[in-house]
């Protein structure tokens, strides 16, 4: 931005270390986001925190925008250690294919021990577990009826179909 090459409104991720252009965001999208984030604040401990969209830099050749980041409370938001994240979760409205297929292999090279792609169109939720070097060794597809329980986060619960999802769509 400084340089004149992009604007504070260009929607970009770096990937490594290269500019990826990010998909629009839709009404549905955003009433997800809303819905995930009510649940976030009635279910999680006081020792963690989350954000939705936030910059986060987890080496010198990434950045990126997940949509919602589970981590420590006390931890620098922009910098948290990949190994620290305790879920990360994208809401694929426009961006299904480049989030299970760019994002998933990024988030597992830098190590996040789960992922999650909530696809808006079904509300099934794409889990990722066991990240590695070739991508994440387990992988299931969630249906919005069915209970999720992200592996690092003992006692909490999700099950997407009771979320209070308000959207004009």
């Amino acid at each position: 931005v400084a340089a004149g090459v992009l604007t504070e409104d260009d929607r970009v991720e770096l990937i490594g270390g290269e500019l990826v252009p990010m998909s629009t965001k839709g009404p549905l999208h955003e009433a997800i986001k809303l819905a995930l984030t009510r649940w976030l604040r009635k279910s999680l401990p006081d020792e963690l925190d989350y954000l939705t969209e936030l910059g986060w830099r987890p080496d010198k050749v990434t950045y990126c925008e997940p949509d919602v980041l589970i981590f420590p409370a006390r931890t620098s938001p922009s910098k948290v250690p990949p190994a620290d994240v305790f879920l990360a979760i994208e809401i694929a409205d426009t961006s299904e294919r480049y989030d299970l297929g760019t994002k998933a292999s990024v988030y597992a090279g830098l190590g996040v021990r789960e992922y999650w792609v909530l696809v808006a169109s079904s509300l099934t939720t794409i889990v990722h577990r066991e990240p590695g070097t070739r991508g994440y060794g387990a992988i299931r597809e969630v249906p919005a009826t069915e209970t999720l329980a992200p592996s690092l986060l003992p006692g909490v619960t999700l099950c997407v179909a009771d979320l209070e999802i308000v959207s004009e769509e």
